[in-house]
C-alpha cells in the first residue's frame, strides 16, 4: 500500500533518527540485557556458594560435637578460604578461634578473631569478636591491647559486657579506680532483675575491700 506524503515524511524522519541514534540505542539495549544476565548469574553464584558453605558447615558441626580440634581447624579453614563472603565463614572463624585458644594456639585465635572484625557484615559478630579477642589478649597479659579492643565502637546492647571486661582488665592492672567506674557503668546499663547485675556487684564490692 502506497504511503501518503505525511506518512512518508514520518518514515523518513524515523530512518534519519535511527541512522543517527541507532547504534547508541543498540548499545544501551545490549548493556541492559547483559546487566540482567549478569545479575541473574551473580544471584545463582551466590546461592551456589551459600549451599556449598552450608554443607561444609554441617561437617563442622559434627567436628564440634566431638571436639575434634584438628577437624574443626581443617573444615573451618576450608569454609573461610572458599566461601569468605558467606555468613558461614564468620561463624566458622569464631568456632576455630575458640578451639585454638582453648588448646593454647593464641596466635591463630587472634588472627581468626581479627578476620571476623575485618570481614563480618553483621556488627554483632564484630562486637563479639572484639570481646573474645580482648580475652585472648588478657590471657597473654597484654592489657593495653585488650583495652583497645574494648574501646571499639559497638552496639549499646553490649555495653554491660564490654564494661565488665574493662573492669576485669583494670583490676588486673591494679587500677581499682577505673575498674570501679567500669563495673558501675556495666551495672547501670542492666535492668534491675538481671542476675548478671549481682555478679557485677560482687566484683565491685571486692574492689572496695581492696581499697
Amino acid at each position: 500500500m502506497a504511503l501518503d506524503l505525511e506518512e512518508q515524511e514520518q518514515v523518513d524522519e524515523l530512518k534519519a533518527w535511527w541512522k543517527q541514534h541507532g547504534n547508541k540505542v543498540t548499545m544501551l539495549l545490549a548493556a541492559f540485557v547483559l546487566s540482567v544476565v549478569g545479575w541473574n548469574g551473580w544471584q545463582s553464584y551466590q546461592a551456589r556458594q551459600s549451599n556449598e558453605a552450608s554443607a561444609l558447615f554441617d561437617v563442622l558441626r559434627k567436628e564440634l560435637s566431638t571436639n575434634n580440634v584438628k577437624g574443626i581447624r581443617g573444615v573451618a579453614g576450608q569454609i573461610i578460604d572458599k566461601y569468605p563472603r558467606t555468613a558461614y565463614a564468620v561463624d566458622a572463624a569464631m568456632f576455630a578461634a575458640k578451639a585454638n585458644f582453648e588448646t593454647g594456639d593464641a596466635k591463630s585465635a587472634k588472627a581468626q578473631y581479627q578476620w571476623v572484625i575485618d570481614h563480618a557484615k553483621q556488627d554483632q559478630s564484630k562486637d563479639l569478636a572484639h570481646m573474645r579477642l580482648a580475652v585472648v589478649l588478657v590471657d597473654e597479659k597484654n592489657y593495653a591491647e585488650a583495652l583497645k579492643q574494648l574501646e571499639a565502637k559497638h552496639d549499646a546492647a553490649f555495653d554491660p559486657l564490654f564494661n565488665d571486661l574493662k573492669g576485669d582488665v583494670y583490676a588486673l592492672q591494679g587500677n581499682a579506680k577505673d575498674a570501679r567506674v567500669a563495673y558501675q557503668a556495666a551495672i547501670a546499663a542492666l535492668t534491675k532483675d538481671t542476675p548478671f547485675k549481682s555478679y557485677l556487684q560482687v566484683k565491685l564490692d571486692a574492689l572496695g575491700e581492696q581499697g
